[in-house]
């Protein structure tokens, strides 16, 4: 140990300590923002391999690469050189632990060892691929709206049979028949997607008790992080890891819990300690991150959900400067605003760019943004995480290396057949599968036989020939090849950049004076850097097992890291540029600044939220989180009038923005009394002083709404456009309505 015992524990609070000593059995920490819980998690294993614990006998599971690999450091350094890496702590994310795993445990999971992992557009295609072959029009049947119910199904463990003996109707029904062509098609090419990796792992976990007690005998402590954003395969494989000898520690906090609409479920946090009645619970309430004010503002809006785990939420830090509540003309007006708040930051507290962050709760809101930051000179990335390797060519070159691991895999294989052109056209591959078919061979092996084909020229059958040595010769390569730190033939990034040169995807690039070109060949040679310092976390089963040196295990590791990244794993802190972002992208990282846009009804919370209070909760927490990143400064803004399919619509205030607490934050109308357009607007913008129907709803009278029958005016608000009242509904609780449109009968 590098780091002493008491020092683990010295600057710790009181309930942190109390996490990080607690030895056996169940335990559940409440960590609040900003409350120190990933060195409560790192130092809880420093402990225990201080007090006896083997370090391979720990497991430390979480949701991205980069808390991964920030554990991953601490945990080093805290252990100092003694541990090296196949004998020190799992930490990975539950993706790559179980795509790691199943490989390993491939006969048991009924999987090819090999198999190919399908990234989010890899399986957009093969479910449009479904869709056709299931007759059904894609037009009505969408890719997203699919994929997402097939993700639905298999989280809660569903394979396609199971998921057809449940449909009842025609669109279960309809999903049902997709679903199995999918699971055929990927099950053809030896393909797993996202889901899959946690689906085969439970499952298995499940039904094999020889794995089950395998796993259990070799991982005595459980650590999951995040736990509130778990789904319920992630719930299986926990469990199932920790059943023996519950020796689990979950962190998480359940007022962050806002992937529900991905399967996550918030229940496996909030029932923990019925599955485990002798857990000990230890809540962190104290905020190391951001200042008084905004903890305050957090803490009043998150009271209003009712399903949570009460913690207080306090900080030690000064108060610091009131969050302010800014409320704009129009979207227009909003971005300047949010670019002279940032502007006015850089300037007056000399704050870098790189503190700064814009949040959003869907991605259109951002173009405007990007306008006003544009116009203000200010320098901004938007974080979409996964943008390099979308990018055309770069998913060429992986279709070539994913074809090296999988040569099965004929998604990849159909893609880069003929790219960059080499006289396979379609003609030619329809008479390579009819041949296969009726051979009953898998594609590539019907390739490696066409000189056996009638109808083929003699120059389709060179192509081919050329095309199976190239890409036999390159397996042959990285199996018999070993990983290397250099760029050498024997490395991984000389493998990388041999492929790309031989199969002409360099060439193709190389000769053109387009601007574009050159950009897609910089792209490849950054694919080959990216390659070249890739350093594979060991994820191994046994303590004594041999790391797989071979290039083809250091590819296998490389195309697993490459398909398993997130957005969050794309934002780079030392950008020095603004963050523009999505709420849900947001989670885990902080800023000095946060500008918060689009506190309306129907944007935050969503539209498809209204009327579901389980939805609506979810959308609060979203908000609560957004709160949160901030450190010191904090604005959050709405629009009086937003262009929706282009026309202006005035919109309402977000209900969330009426539960903030009044002593906290600073309101600023800046919406001007004139009206809510900019200058160059032609309409006619009413005024406060002519009639207004206000008059018409008293606090206190009786109403009728159309929808949400009777309920009691609380207060009205008259404004220049859309005067507003808040109305207590017995049946939906309180709603605020525009009174021009809510279409309110008085009755009492």
């Amino acid at each position: 140990m590098a780091t002493e015992v008491s020092e683990l524990l010295a600057d710790l609070t009181e309930p942190q300590c109390d996490a990080v000593r607690h030895r056996d059995g169940p335990l559940l920490v409440l960590a609040g923002p900003g409350s120190g819980k990933t060195t409560v998690v790192t130092r809880r294993i420093a402990h225990l391999i201080a007090h006896g614990v083997q370090p391979w006998q720990i497991l430390a599971l979480t949701f991205t690469n980069k808390a991964a690999g920030e554990m991953r450091e601490r945990i080093c350094a805290l252990l100092g050189a003694g541990v090296d890496d196949y004998r020190a702590p799992t930490v990975a994310t539950f993706h790559s632990f179980c795509a790691r795993q199943l490989r390993r445990f491939a006969e048991f999971a009924d999987l090819a060892p090999n198999y190919s992992i399908y990234d989010s557009a890899d399986q957009r295609d093969a479910i449009k691929q479904s869709i056709v072959e299931a007759g059904l029009s894609s037009k009505n049947w969408t890719p997203g709206s699919v994929a997402a119910a097939i993700s639905n199904a298999k989280n809660t463990l569903m394979d396609a049979d199971a998921y057809a003996a449940e449909a009842d109707d025609f669109y279960t029904r309809s999903i049902a028949k997709i679903y199995r062509i999918y699971e055929r098609l990927l099950q053809t090419n030896d393909a797993l997607d996202f889901d899959d990796l946690l689906m085969r792992m439970a499952r298995m976990l499940r039904d094999s008790q020889e794995v089950r007690e395998r796993f259990q005998e070799r991982y005595q402590y459980l650590l999951i992080d995040e736990y509130q954003d778990t789904n319920h395969a992630q719930f299986v494989i926990a469990h199932s890891l920790a059943s023996a000898h519950q020796n689990i520690c979950v962190v998480g906090d359940p007022d962050q819990s806002i992937y529900g609409w991905r399967g996550a479920d918030i229940s496996n946090i909030l029932e923990f300690e019925e599955h485990f009645p002798n857990a000990v619970v230890v809540a962190l309430g104290q905020n190391f991150r951001s200042t008084g004010h905004i903890v305050d503002t957090a803490a009043g809006l998150i009271q209003n959900n009712r399903r949570r785990k009460h913690k207080r939420l306090h900080t030690e830090l000064e108060d610091g400067a009131k969050p302010t509540v800014v409320m704009c003309r129009n979207e227009q007006h909003e971005a300047a605003l949010v670019a002279e708040y940032l502007q006015r930051l850089r300037d007056d507290d000399d704050l870098p760019w790189k503190e700064m962050a814009v949040l959003y709760r869907i991605n259109a809101l951002s173009r405007v943004l990007e306008e006003a930051l544009l116009a203000a000179q200010i320098p901004y990335v938007i974080a979409r995480g996964t943008a390099f390797y979308d990018r055309k060519e770069v998913k060429d070159a992986l279709a070539y290396l994913r074809l090296i691991v999988n040569p099965n895999d004929e998604v990849s294989l159909r893609r880069i057949i003929n790219t960059p052109t080499r006289g396979i056209g379609k003609t030619t591959l329809t008479k390579v599968e009819l041949f296969g078919y009726n051979q009953q061979l898998r594609l590539f092996e019907a390739l490696g036989r066409a000189g056996e084909m009638s109808g083929l020229t003699t120059r389709a059958v060179g192509a081919i020939r050329r095309f199976v040595t190239l890409v036999e010769g390159w397996r042959r390569a990285a199996a018999g090849g070993s990983q290397s730190s250099l760029l050498e033939s024997s490395s991984l990034g000389g493998l990388v950049e041999r492929i790309i040169r031989e199969s002409g995807l360099e060439a193709a690039y190389r000769d053109s004076k387009s601007e574009e070109d050159r950009e897609r060949l910089e792209n490849l040679a950054e694919l080959i850097s990216a390659a070249t310092q890739f350093v594979a976390q060991p994820i191994d089963f046994d303590e004594d097992a041999q790391a797989d040196t071979t290039l083809l295990g250091g590819l296998t590791a490389f195309l697993e890291s490459v398909a398993l990244i997130s957005d969050a794993d794309a934002i780079d802190p030392e950008s020095g540029t603004v963050t523009l972002m999505t709420l849900h992208a947001a989670k885990g990282l902080e800023y000095a600044a946060v500008a918060m846009v689009g506190l309306e009804e129907n944007l935050l919370p969503h539209i498809r939220a209204v009327g579901n209070e389980m939805e609506l909760e979810e959308e609060r927490r979203l908000c609560f989180v957004g709160i949160t990143r901030a450190k010191r400064h904090l604005q959050l803004s709405r629009a009086a009038v937003r262009t929706h399919r282009g026309l202006r619509e005035p919109t309402m205030e977000s209900r969330f923005l009426t539960e903030l607490p009044g002593e906290s934050i600073v309101y600023s109308d800046q919406s001007d009394a004139v009206g809510y357009f900019d200058g160059d607007d032609d309409m006619q913008v009413a005024r406060l002083d002519g009639e207004t129907p206000c008059g018409e709803f008293p606090v206190g009278c009786v109403v009728r709404h159309p929808k949400f029958g009777l309920g009691r005016v609380e207060a009205v608000m008259p404004q220049v456009m859309g005067s507003k009242a808040r109305v207590e509904f017995p049946t939906v609780g309180t709603k605020t309505l525009i009174l021009e449109y809510a279409k309110l009968e008085r009755v009492g």
